[in-house]
């Protein structure tokens, strides 16, 4: 039970992610990689002090973690761009749906065993993102956003893997937020820069020191204990959660579609963790 809440405050963590950021990206008109670059920096501010609190060194083999600071830059910087353009419950839904692919494609790669049950649940829940992102005459997903969102979903693909060998989570996201950041400003030369609203700042620190700093950590954290497939699974979640914060809190709206293709997400995360035993024959 603290092992399901856990991954729930997790989840929540990352839906959050998405309403901030397109609070600070598309309301406030901030510059996509100043929001990111503010997003790191807060994020490695926290957790550097945790870690310092804790009584160790934010610092200490720093360089060993240049693999998930690269993913967490490549992530960081798409996530921040798609949302000039898609919204947020629509990026989290292609987020998580291609993350779902991705993740369950590693697991077979690497001869993970897969029960039938949890691949019937994420065929449900993979059905569910389709009916969503199906176009039609009066819907379709901008392509640019998606394509920046896609390059976001391998970033934070290749950090889910790289979290599941961690044996400290704290040190380990605190480590990559700080390599992270040099890397993430690094893309300000090429920026064009953009109104400081000091409501997308304020979105960008929450983002990074709360919903991404102690999320990540948090995440790191729990990652151990799940195989891929249920980390892959649990997290298509995040878009039902985050479409209906959309709806509430950005206005965006929800429709008989968005309904259907929601429950078909949860109904498919509940089938991939259900434990069947055969009967034995008498």
């Amino acid at each position: 039970m603290q092992l399901f809440f856990l991954v729930g405050l997790t989840m929540s963590a990352f839906a959050a992610n998405s309403v901030l950021t397109r609070i600070g990206v598309a309301q406030f008109d901030m510059d996509p990689v100043t929001f990111a670059v503010v997003r790191v920096a807060a994020g490695a501010v926290m957790l550097a002090l945790l870690v310092v609190l804790r009584g160790g060194n934010p610092f200490a083999g720093l360089m060993s973690r240049w693999r998930g600071a690269a993913a967490l830059t490549a992530y960081m910087l798409g996530f921040s761009a798609a949302y000039l353009t898609l919204g947020a419950g629509l990026g989290a839904l292609v987020l998580f749906g291609a993350l779902q692919i991705m993740m369950f494609g590693w697991a077979v790669w690497r001869g993970q065993d897969i029960p039938q049950l949890r691949w019937v649940g994420a065929g449900f829940a993979m059905v569910g993102l389709l009916v969503l992102l199906w176009p039609t005459q009066a819907f379709s997903v901008p392509f640019g956003g998606t394509l920046l969102m896609m390059i976001a979903t391998l970033g934070w693909a290749v950090y889910t893997i790289l979290g599941q060998g961690e044996r400290d989570p704290l040190a380990a996201t605190a480590g990559n937020f700080i390599l992270c950041l040099p890397l993430v400003a690094l893309a300000l030369l090429g920026g064009t820069g953009g109104p400081m609203a000091a409501g997308g700042f304020a979105a960008a620190i929450m983002a990074g020191a709360v919903t991404s700093g102690l999320g990540y950590a948090l995440w790191y954290r729990v990652l151990p204990q799940l195989p891929t497939t249920i980390a892959a699974v649990a997290q298509l979640s995040v878009p039902v959660i985050a479409v209906a914060a959309g709806a509430l809190i950005l206005a965006e709206p929800i429709t008989a579609r968005i309904v259907v293709a929601g429950g078909l997400v949860l109904g498919g995360i509940a089938t991939s963790n259900v434990k069947w035993v055969p009967k034995r024959r008498s």
